[in-house]
C-alpha cells in the first residue's frame, strides 16, 4: 500500500473540505498546538531542567525555530490546496523528491500517535477515577500508587488506548468543519477558563511564592548546554511542526486568512496556556512537598492533591481532567489528519475507510507502548521501551529532520519569492518587511538550530 500512496498523483476534481470562518481557522490550529504537551511536558521538562532558565530559552526558541517553520508550512498547505506528499509534489521544482519530507511526516505522526495515545489513555482513565472519588488526596503516596496502578495494568492499559482512538475516530468520520473545527471551537475556550481557576486557587496555596519564583526567576547558572537544546526541542514539538499537521491544515485555511497573524496568535495562546499549567502545578509542588523533578507523572500525581484543598474539589478536578482530554483530542486529531487526509486524495478511499486504515495501524503499534509499562517492559530493543523508542525516533529523527528540509525547502527551493506571495495573500497584504525576515531564519537560522538539538538529541555532542 506504501508504493501505492507514493505513487498515487492527487485525484482530479476531488472537492476539498476546509474551515468556515477565522476563529475556525484559529481554534483548530491552536487545538493542535495545545495538548497535553502544554499541561504535561512543558511543566515536567520545565521542572527537569531548572525552573524558569529554561522556559526563557523555550520562548526564544519558539520565536526563532518554531514559528517561522510553522509559518512555512501552513503557507505551503495553503499555496497548494493538498496533503503534504502532494503539496511538495506540486510546490517542488520538476524531479527534485521533496515530496520524501511529506512520507516522514506521515511516519512521524504515526509513532507519535503509537505512544501519544496512551499517555492521552491515561487522561481519560483519571476523569472516570476522578468521578468515583479515589484521587482526591494530598498524600503523595495515594497519588503515586493510583498513578502507578493505572500503568502496570495491561488490560486497561490497552482498553483504554483503543477507547481513546475510537472516540477520535469518530470524531474525524465527520469531516473537517462537522469533526474537527466544530468540536475544537466549543472546547478550547472553556480549558482557558478552568485553566484560570486551577490558577487562583492554587497561587492562594502557602508556597506558591516558591512554585513562582522557580518558575519565573531564572537562575542563569542552570542554563546549560543541554537545557538550550532541550528547550528547543520543544518549542519544534509543541507547535506541531515537521510531522505535516500543520501543512495539512494549512490546506483547509481560506484565501484571506493572514497566516503569519494566525501563526502568532497560535503560539502566544500555546504559551500562556503552558504558563498556566506551570502556575497551576507548582505552587502545588512546593506546598505539598513533591518533587519538581518527578518527571512524566508530575501532573497525575500532583493536581489531585490541589483539588482535594479546593471547595468542589472533586467534581474541578473531573472537569479539568475532562477538559485535559479535550485539549489532548485537539492535537490527536491534527495527527490522524494526516495520514486520512493522504489515503483520501492520493488513494481516492472514502474518509470512513482512510480512518478505519489509521485507525487498525494505530491499534497494532500503539499495544506495544500501551503494553511498555507492563507485559513488554523488560522487551528493550537498543535499550529502551517500545513507548521510549517511538518518542526518540520520531521526536530525535524525523521531526528534526522534516523542520530542517521544510525550511531548506520554503528558503531555498520555493525560492524565497513563492513564500513572500503566498504570505502577503498575492498582494492583498503588505508584509514585505516580515516575509524577508522570515525567508532569512528559514534559509540560516532555523536549520542550524535544528540540527543541533538532532545532533543533541542523538547524543553526537
Amino acid at each position: 500500500m506504501t508504493e501505492k500512496i507514493l505513487a498515487a498523483q492527487p485525484l482530479p476534481g476531488l472537492k476539498r473540505a476546509g474551515f468556515t470562518s477565522g476563529f475556525g481557522v484559529l481554534a483548530a490550529t491552536l487545538g493542535s498546538a495545545v495538548g497535553l504537551g502544554n499541561i504535561w511536558k512543558v511543566p515536567y521538562l520545565t521542572g527537569a531542567n531548572g525552573g524558569a532558565g529554561f522556559l526563557l530559552v523555550y520562548l526564544l526558541a519558539t520565536l526563532l525555530v518554531g514559528l517561522p517553520v510553522m509559518i512555512a508550512e501552513i503557507a505551503m498547505g495553503r499555496q497548494a490546496r493538498a496533503n503534504p506528499v502532494s503539496a511538495l509534489q506540486k510546490l517542488a521544482p520538476r524531479g527534485q523528491p521533496w515530496w520524501l519530507i511529506g512520507v516522514a511526516g506521515i511516519v512521524a505522526a504515526f509513532l507519535i500517535l503509537s505512544f501519544y495515545s496512551e499517555v492521552v489513555a491515561w487522561v481519560f482513565a483519571y476523569v472516570f477515577k476522578a468521578l468515583r472519588g479515589s484521587l482526591l488526596s494530598s498524600d503523595r503516596q495515594v497519588t503515586e500508587a493510583a498513578f502507578a496502578a493505572l500503568i502496570s495494568d495491561p488490560l486497561q492499559s490497552l482498553l483504554w488506548q483503543w477507547g481513546v482512538l475510537a472516540f477520535i475516530g469518530s470524531i474525524l468520520l465527520l469531516g473537517v468543519t462537522k469533526g474537527i473545527e466544530a468540536i475544537t471551537k466549543k472546547l478550547m475556550p472553556i480549558l482557558f477558563l478552568l485553566l484560570l481557576l486551577l490558577c487562583a486557587f492554587s497561587l492562594s496555596l502557602d508556597k506558591a511564592a516558591e512554585g513562582l519564583a522557580f518558575l519565573f526567576k531564572p537562575d542563569f547558572g542552570k542554563i546549560t548546554a543541554s537545557v538550550v537544546l532541550t528547550a528547543m526541542g520543544l518549542a519544534f514539538f509543541k507547535l506541531s511542526i515537521g510531522m505535516g499537521t500543520m501543512m495539512t491544515y494549512g490546506s483547509y485555511f481560506g484565501d484571506g486568512q493572514n497566516i503569519p497573524v494566525t501563526a502568532a496568535r497560535v503560539m502566544v495562546a500555546d504559551l500562556c496556556v503552558s504558563m498556566l499549567a506551570g502556575m497551576a502545578i507548582f505552587p502545588a509542588v512546593f506546598t505539598f512537598g513533591f518533587a519538581p523533578t518527578a518527571g512524566p507523572s508530575l501532573v497525575f500525581i500532583t493536581l489531585p492533591a490541589v483539588f482535594s484543598h479546593m471547595p468542589m474539589g472533586q467534581a474541578l478536578m473531573v472537569a479539568f481532567f475532562v477538559l485535559a482530554a479535550v485539549a489532548a483530542t485537539g492535537a490527536m486529531l491534527s495527527l490522524m489528519e494526516v495520514p486520512v487526509v493522504v489515503l483520501h486524495e492520493r488513494l481516492g478511499w472514502s474518509r470512513p475507510k482512510a480512518t478505519l486504515a489509521s485507525l487498525l495501524v494505530l491499534m497494532l503499534l500503539g499495544s506495544g507502548c500501551a503494553l511498555s509499562n507492563n507485559v513488554l517492559a523488560d522487551f528493550k530493543p537498543w535499550g529502551m521501551t517500545l513507548f521510549d523508542l517511538f518518542d526518540f525516533v520520531s521526536s530525535n529523527l524525523l521531526l528534526p529532520a522534516g523542520g530542517i528540509f521544510i525550511a531548506l525547502f520554503a528558503g531555498w527551493a520555493w525560492r524565497g519569492e513563492g513564500l513572500k506571495r503566498a504570505l502577503s495573500n498575492h498582494g492583498q497584504l503588505r508584509n514585505e518587511t516580515l516575509a524577508r525576515a522570515l525567508v532569512v531564519l528559514l534559509r540560516y537560522v532555523s536549520p542550524l538550530l535544528i540540527l543541533l538539538v538532532m545532533l543533541k538529541g542523538l547524543g553526537l555532542f
